[in-house]
């Protein structure tokens, strides 16, 4: 059996390790095993066949530095997938943003992501990377911002943001390992266009909670914290044709509104 190292042992990789252990045996590299990216000397890792990058870059600087750590450790070339994000992209004026648009990150958070991209894509050619979205399920859904009323964007200021339920992320993180998976960087966004407004409504409708107060791009920098404000700064469609036709990644979850439907009915939002 085929050995896979999974980086970062989360809620993606979780519902990704069903379907891998079928496949794989799968080793863990976390701090609970003692072994820590921010730590060079803790990584003694072994030969293995693949490799599934689920972790976060540092939380500070330019360059994800764990990740060259990583590539240093490596004894072999596996194939690597990695999950990174579409904020490699930054602000694309609302335009749909297909994998041949250049990165143009605007936050330092996007930018140690695209830094991971690039150390990756100069390891190896033999690499899947991932950038995805919002990623939601049942317990990743802004309801704290929507019980503390967290204002949103007006119509005519709104941006748009792309989704991806975490079990088709961690569906195509799966079909990214399978030998006959073609390499390169895919967004895996489902196929809804919604802006972000719109977006958090559809979710207090489901969850039963009221609609967020709207207000001018000019006004809402005064409520919202930095983070969240940088989200609103940023309007992109995601193009996935990419990722279905050529990984031949297949969508639960085709949209937001059969996730939120899925989610509400088995499990519950609120």
């Amino acid at each position: 059996m085929q050995r896979l190292l999974i980086v970062g042992f989360g809620d993606i990789a979780r519902r990704a390790a069903a379907a891998l252990a079928r496949r794989f045996a799968i080793i863990k590299l976390s701090r609970e095993h003692g072994i820590d990216l921010d730590r060079p000397a803790t990584l003694q890792l072994g030969e293995v066949d693949a490799v599934l990058h689920c972790a976060p870059p540092p939380p500070s600087g330019e360059r994800d530095t764990r990740m060259a750590n990583l590539l240093a450790a490596l004894p072999c070339t596996p194939r690597i997938v990695y999950i990174s994000t579409s904020g490699v992209y930054g602000d694309c004026r609302g335009e749909r943003v297909d994998e041949s648009r250049p990165p143009n990150p605007q936050t330092a958070r996007a930018r140690r992501r695209l830094d991971a991209e690039t150390q990756l894509l100069k390891y190896s050619s033999n690499v899947v990377i991932l950038r995805a979205p919002g990623i939601y399920a049942a317990d990743r859904l802004p309801l704290e911002r929507l019980r503390a009323g967290t204002p949103v964007l007006r119509a005519e200021d709104d941006v748009y943001t792309s989704h991806i339920h975490a079990d088709d992320l961690a569906a195509a993180a799966v079909r990214a390992l399978e030998d006959d998976a073609p390499p390169g960087v895919y967004n895996v966004a489902d196929d809804t266009e919604m802006r972000m407004g719109d977006w958090m409504d559809l979710v207090a409708r489901h969850a039963g909670l009221p609609m967020p107060p709207r207000r001018a791009r000019g006004e809402i920098a005064r409520e919202v914290p930095a983070s969240l404000l940088s989200f609103m700064s940023e309007s992109r469609r995601l193009d996935n044709q990419r990722v279905k036709a050529v990984l031949g990644a297949r969508l639960r979850y085709r949209t937001v509104h059969e996730g939120l439907a899925y989610e509400h009915h088995t499990a519950g939002i609120d």
